[in-house]
């Protein structure tokens, strides 16, 4: 089993093949700060905790907690933050709808069992009963894949938006809205989905979601200017993210990440233990194939723009999204 200063090695070594001479890019930068979420135990956290970003990186890593994508999108904006971690497509898609020029440099996670809509217990009001949502209040955070996947299960299910109370909620917001029966529905992800479970029931299981095309994933995003300026810089940061996914998905450090990574993210052992069943971290090679990155997620993105703009949440779409996803530095890391 790999420890944590084969790791660290591990890790700096492979970013001296990334960056070639001295890390000269990242040296532009004295330290960056990198935006997530908590309750959203990842690998990636494991090598946050131990310094093994700044070790492999050569510069201080700052790191910043967030409660949606939409928020990491406008520190980005405002130049806070340089890059965010599992930034959900959907509020990567509003921002760049509306102009901003972000980009997508890796797929963090595909998750479609950990982001959804509860409907609270009382309404007994399943999926074949789901036309009785109507006239009801529902806390939605705008912008976010848990705004897409509800806007998709209220068309599949014949729902009109405008015969529901929608209201703009952060998930842990609308965790304690319908705990306290102040909505009738709540949508989220992570820690917050699972507190929502606890007061009512999904309408549709991850399985039954994707078998609709609606995809959950999220990505690591990062301003373009500053991907132009410090290219070495970001491929070292997503080699290091790819080592930790490695070492997770081998189970070679699993035993030693958990507590760490659970800690990090304000959850029990067991909880982040239960939440990471439900995700899937894809390869290098995954990533960079026609299924992710190459192909599937422009498309995909484009089909979650035009979602918004029927139903009124965003006024345009682009018409390609192809070029707000740079392979350029996830290309320079090796698969694990």
């Amino acid at each position: 089993m790999m420890n944590l200063k084969t790791m660290l090695k591990s890790a700096a070594a492979a970013a001296a093949l990334v960056t070639g001479a001295g890390m000269t890019q990242a040296q532009a930068v004295d330290e960056i700060t990198i935006a997530y979420f908590l309750e959203w135990p990842m690998p990636f956290q494991f090598a946050k905790v131990n310094g093994t970003y700044d070790a492999a990186l050569g510069v201080k890593v700052n790191w910043v907690s967030f409660d949606a994508g939409t928020a990491m999108s406008a520190a980005m904006a405002s130049g806070d933050v340089h890059m965010s971690v599992s930034q959900g497509v959907p509020p990567f898609v509003v921002a760049t709808s509306a102009g901003q020029d972000l980009q997508i440099l890796d797929v963090a996670v595909s998750y479609a069992d950990n982001d959804n809509c509860v409907v609270a217990a009382g309404l007994e009001i399943d999926k074949t009963t789901a036309g009785d949502l109507a006239g009801k209040k529902v806390a939605v955070p705008l912008g976010t894949a848990a705004h897409y996947g509800f806007l998709r299960q209220m068309d599949h299910f014949g729902v009109d938006l405008a015969s529901l109370d929608i209201v703009n909620m952060s998930p842990p917001d609308g965790a304690a809205a319908i705990a306290n029966g102040q909505v009738d529905m709540a949508c989220g992800w992570g820690g917050a989905l699972r507190r929502m479970q606890e007061f009512g029931n999904v309408l549709l299981t991850g399985a039954e979601k994707e078998a609709l095309g609606i995809l959950v994933f999220d990505v690591t995003t990062a301003p373009a200017s500053f991907v132009a300026e410090n290219p070495d810089l970001v491929a070292a940061f997503l080699q290091v993210t790819a080592e930790a996914n490695a070492a997770w998905n081998d189970g070679s450090m699993v035993a030693e990440m958990l507590p760490v990574i659970a800690q990090d993210s304000g959850m029990t052992i067991d909880a982040a233990r239960d939440t990471m069943a439900t995700f899937v971290f894809p390869s290098v090679s995954d990533q960079l194939s026609g299924a992710w990155l190459g192909a599937n997620a422009p498309t995909f993105m484009k089909g979650v723009a035009d979602v918004f703009v029927d139903s009124g949440s965003i006024p345009s779409a682009l018409d390609s999204y192809a070029d707000t996803v740079n392979l350029g530095p996830l290309k320079s890391v090796g698969d694990m």
